[in-house]
């Protein structure tokens, strides 16, 4: 095997440390390139005061899409197998019906014909879809019917992974919208009307207030679809038709055979890859070994990752990735299949030795000459590696031909009666692209250079996400590498850290979204406290909360990622409340003493809260000796209220001590008495190609850092300091 050189990566004369690495010969195993990729310089950054300023570079993000069908009706006729697609003008039906009580229709005078079938019912859903399955069934591929996105979901890219799920209408598909839904059928037709707002008032929403939206699908007895869309506040959605793809038409693109090795375990040896098309628009890649593949809960399940990697001329690599999470075994926690990679839908095919996923093809392969594919299968890396997995078996580099691949995304306002008919046919209306984290860090540090240990984005613009608030990320770098916290440390490089950087935003927080503001129209919330509580919680998990403990033979987890709920954790230095629960989950519980427990603080992060004992021995603030005993709560039971108001609920209790938590995970090191204390946090504006901060974009993120530099004393117990600065000395 050999490691192949990953070509430029940066400019040599801003990055003057940016190419250590990149064409490295390694000993041993090759290291797996699922982890993120080398991040690209993608702006030009400039100072304000102690604010980073990042202009993006033109092209350096999607551009927004959004929603331009207002008042107007988008009607889908059938022709053969698919539909033609035809602007009118707005066509609403004011035969709406009453409210619907649940989700599930019966149709009482006709059946409705749609991908292949006559159907007489059919679910709709909260956030603007009619799908044609039973809600709580599986699509066969692990994935949960209906037509549904995440948490998370980037539009752009999570319209494509509904192709050949549930069969359905997105009328308008966005996630957590709610309000009421009406339904009416008449002789010729059924109609059904949705009244949503959008999330509102809460840390992750864009308003203090509802908004409007009115829309929606009349299905006619021969199979005409017509979307009306009357008053709309939202500006992002899918929308369009999902039928079943006739799987039956599957042709293959490629099949590679790679010779068995009889010193790999049959599940890791792979001997064949295949590329196939199924009904013209989903890609399907198949991995087979030497033997039979484990299934979602077996505990082998966690210990294989099989990747595909389509390598373009533009170098715009795309991976496709199989990985297992979970452990399995004694501790109870069950294993499952994952499948991510741009344009990927998220169900695993496992059959005896072939393990599979489908997706739809990414921007990056559309219209790509010379694609050539690689398969690899990997294994977690060894103790002391800094490399998050290693490859054990890999293909040959082989050319693959993608041009019987369609899109079946479209531009729905320029669609006329003319247009070719469509099976599935959909679009996607969004706002603008999220930024790689690694390419915003790369900018930071490139420019600035590598003196930040967390970097935290506000924008004033709108990224494709749900949520107003951001995941974290980053290589948990810094001075010195941590152990005993449960967290294995990623390679720097990407990020274009020499060791320094830790801990991240992974995208932009838009400054004019309810976190953004100092405080909340009813003045429940002031002084940037929904801001508090997302960067106090983000930054919080550079450390925390994923421990274990070991609690007589059992090792068992308090977490993972939050502290479970009935986790005693109650902040050791509170920073809104008299008392409250850790940033980082858990709760305040009193114990009754028959058997009851009473939840004194939730394990809502919001409004922001301070960490627990537990929290600051992780983080380093904090010794052995300091952190009381604490318990853990199971097989909790609500039982009712107090007369406070205050949950209350049966569990069994199970005292746990620091010592048990370090029997599982080992010391914390360096120590308390050698951990960081001092750090330096990069609030960093961004902004699109061309434009200057907004003058609320300056003083809000401004505001943001002053705040968490004085929230960062007071919630370690000013054991540890947080410099808001640009990295100057």
């Amino acid at each position: 095997m050999s490691v192949q050189p990953m070509g430029r990566i940066c400019r040599s004369f801003v990055l003057a440390g940016c190419l250590a690495g990149v064409s490295v010969g390694l000993a041993g195993p090759v290291s797996a390139q699922y982890g993120p990729r080398q991040g690209h310089l993608i702006g030009t950054v400039t100072t304000q005061g102690n604010l980073i300023v990042l202009e993006l570079d033109s092209g350096a993000i999607a551009p927004p899409d959004l929603f331009d069908l207002a008042h107007t009706t988008v009607r889908f006729t059938p022709q053969g197998s698919g539909y033609r697609v035809q602007n009118l003008t707005e066509r609403w039906d004011a035969l709406i019906g009453k409210p619907l009580d649940g989700s599930s229709v019966t149709l009482k005078g006709f059946r409705f014909p749609f991908s292949g079938r006559q159907w007489r019912s059919f679910s709709v859903g909260r956030t603007g879809t009619i799908a044609f399955d039973e809600p709580e069934r599986s699509d066969g591929r692990g994935r949960a019917a209906g037509l549904t996105v995440g948490r998370f979901a980037q539009l752009r890219e999570a319209a494509s992974t509904l192709v050949d799920g549930t069969p359905g209408i997105a009328v308008f598909l966005k996630p957590r919208m709610h309000g009421t839904r009406y339904v009416k059928e008449l002789p010729d037709r059924v109609v059904v009307t949705w009244n949503l707002t959008e999330p509102y008032g809460g840390i992750f929403d864009f308003s203090w207030t509802p908004t409007t939206n009115w829309f929606q699908a009349v299905l006619h007895s021969d199979g005409t679809i017509d979307l009306t869309y009357g008053e709309m506040s939202a500006e992002d959605a899918i929308v369009g038709l999902y039928p079943r793809l006739d799987s039956a038409g599957e042709e293959t693109l490629l099949a590679i055979a790679d010779p068995p090795d009889p010193d790999l375990p049959a599940d890791e040896d792979l001997v064949g890859t295949r590329v196939s098309v199924v009904g013209g628009l989903l890609l399907r890649v198949a991995f087979q070994a030497r033997g039979a593949i484990p299934q979602a809960g077996d505990s082998g399940v966690a210990s294989v990752t099989y990747q595909a990697t389509f390598h373009t001329t533009a170098g715009d690599d795309v991976r496709w990735t199989i990985r297992g999470s979970g452990r399995g075994g004694p501790d109870g926690r069950s294993t499952s299949w994952h499948a991510t990679g741009p344009g990927v839908s998220p169900g695993v095919e496992v059959a005896g030795d072939t393990i599979s996923l489908r997706g739809t093809l990414p921007n990056a392969l559309r219209n790509a000459s010379g694609v050539t594919l690689t398969a690899v299968v990997s294994v977690p890396a060894g103790p002391g590696s800094r490399m998050r997995a290693d490859t054990v078996d890999r293909t040959p580099e082989t050319r693959v031909r993608l041009s019987a691949v369609r899109d079946a995304a479209v531009d729905l306002s320029t669609l006329g009666p003319d247009s070719a008919p469509r099976t599935v046919v959909y679009q996607a209306f969004h706002w603008a692209g999220l930024p790689r984290t690694v390419d915003l860090a790369c900018s930071v540090i490139g420019a600035l250079g590598d003196r930040f240990d967390f970097l935290a984005w506000y924008s004033d613009f709108r990224v494709d996400n749900q949520e107003a608030g951001t995941p974290s990320t980053g290589p948990r770098g810094g001075p010195g590498s941590v152990t005993g916290i449960n967290e294995r440390g990623r390679d720097p490089a990407p990020y274009c850290s020499e060791g320094r950087l830790q801990w991240m935003f992974v995208q932009p927080v838009y400054i004019g979204s309810d976190q953004g503001q100092d405080h909340s129209p009813d003045g429940s919330m002031t002084d940037y406290n929904y801001a508090l509580s997302q960067i106090g919680h983000e930054l919080g998990h550079r450390w925390t909360a994923d421990a274990r403990a070991v609690l007589g033979r059992d090792t068992v987890d308090l977490g993972p990622v939050h502290w479970a709920r009935g986790l005693q954790a109650p902040a050791a230095f509170p920073y809104s409340k008299p008392v409250e629960a850790s940033a980082m989950g858990g709760g305040v519980w009193q114990d009754n003493h028959d058997g009851t427990f009473t939840q004194i603080d939730d394990n809502f992060f919001v409004p922001a809260n301070g960490f627990s004992w537990l929290d600051l021995y992780l983080m380093g603030f904090a010794k052995p000796a300091e952190v009381p005993d604490f318990f853990l709560l199971t097989n909790l039971v609500s039982v009712g209220r107090d007369d406070q108001g205050r949950p209350v609920f049966s569990a069994d209790k199970h005292i746990v001590t620091i010592q048990e938590v370090i029997a599982a995970m080992g010391p914390r090191e360096p120590d308390a008495d050698h951990a960081q204390k001092q750090f330096t946090t990069g609030i960093v504006a961004v902004v699109m190609h061309g434009q200057q901060p907004s003058p609320e974009l300056i003083q809000r993120a401004t505001a943001i850092g002053n705040h968490y530099a004085a929230y960062f004393g007071r919630v370690t117990g000013h054991r540890g300091t947080m410099t808001i600065g640009t990295g100057a000395q």
